[in-house]
């Protein structure tokens, strides 16, 4: 497993509720902003309040309400070097503006809706390598994505699953995400939705995979092979490496599906987990692992 030198930020969204992928409708309301101190972090790991913040619109079916809504929240903490890039199809990814822009920029922000949109427009394209290209040689820049974008980010993709119906075999559909990190498969506005079975399901059949739920108002930080929870709520991680049994080889599609032994992991703010060890950290400290844990014989 090989690691950015760069820094990735998975959110779990709540701020664009634009698409809503499992009810297949668009929806326009509750655009609020996930606490502000995840923006915050995000600022400080691209090196402080006069650093460039790119906005990605692409996911969303509202772009220009997502956008404004980023530029006031990074506003309220003092962040005025903001662009939002409304990229809406394949034909525009080779702007030469845009282009310019990803290769001077300190900070990438994918917001949210569908992450089919960003593997679809994005994927092969000159733009996509010239973010790998600066994540896996800059240790200073920053990629970060709520909800959708935040799902788009690993090599495993769900793009599609009603959380309702998970525990069926087939109802869960993965595809190639951004790859921006591999063997990680992330799932956003986990416990709002209910949607524990999905990423399990997803796990089960790509158990090289660590599972990465992110609740609300939450995310992780992922500077190389250390994750650390950040924001205000739950993030469970779900590890199905030491899976004994699992029958959704060989059942056919609507069945539900069996897993005997897969691992969960609930981690609050500054918790973490090792991607290497696949060991849950108490509390990542500026980069070290701390263990504060009293053991007892």
């Amino acid at each position: 497993m090989q690691f950015a030198k760069g820094k990735l930020i998975a959110i779990g969204g709540a701020e664009d509720k634009g698409t809503d992928l499992e009810k297949g409708q668009i929806q326009r309301n509750n655009l609020n902003f996930f606490e502000l101190g995840i923006l915050r972090r995000i600022m400080e790991e691209a090196g402080g309040l006069s650093k460039r913040i790119e906005v990605i619109t692409t996911a969303s079916m509202i772009p220009y309400e997502v956008g404004d809504n980023y530029l006031d929240a990074f506003g309220k903490i003092g962040c005025t070097n903001i662009g939002v890039i409304h990229i809406r199809n394949r034909s525009e990814v080779s702007n030469p503006e845009y282009i310019e822009r990803i290769k001077e920029c300190d900070a990438l922000m994918f917001s949210g809706g569908n992450q089919l949109r960003l593997s679809s427009i994005y994927g092969g394209t000159d733009f996509l390598q010239i973010i790998h290209n600066r994540l896996n040689t800059e240790e200073s820049f920053v990629v970060a994505g709520t909800s959708a974008g935040a799902m788009a980010m690993s090599n495993t993709m769900i793009y599609e699953g009603n959380a309702t119906r998970a525990h069926l075999k087939g109802e869960v559909k993965i595809t190639t995400g951004l790859g921006f990190i591999d063997d990680v498969i992330v799932d956003s506005h986990f416990e709002k939705r209910g949607r524990f079975g999905r990423l399990a399901q997803a796990v089960a059949t790509n158990p090289s995979c660590i599972g990465i739920g992110l609740g609300e108002d939450t995310g992780m930080l992922i500077k190389g092979a250390t994750m650390e929870a950040i924001g205000s709520g739950l993030v469970i991680i779900v590890d199905g490496h030491d899976i004994k049994h699992c029958n959704i080889a060989d059942i056919p599609d609507g069945n539900p599906i069996s897993i005997e032994n897969l691992k969960v992991h609930f981690c609050e703010k500054g918790n973490g987990y090792s991607l290497t060890e696949r060991k849950f950290i108490p509390e990542v400290v500026e980069g070290a692992v701390v263990d504060k844990r009293v053991h007892v014989e």
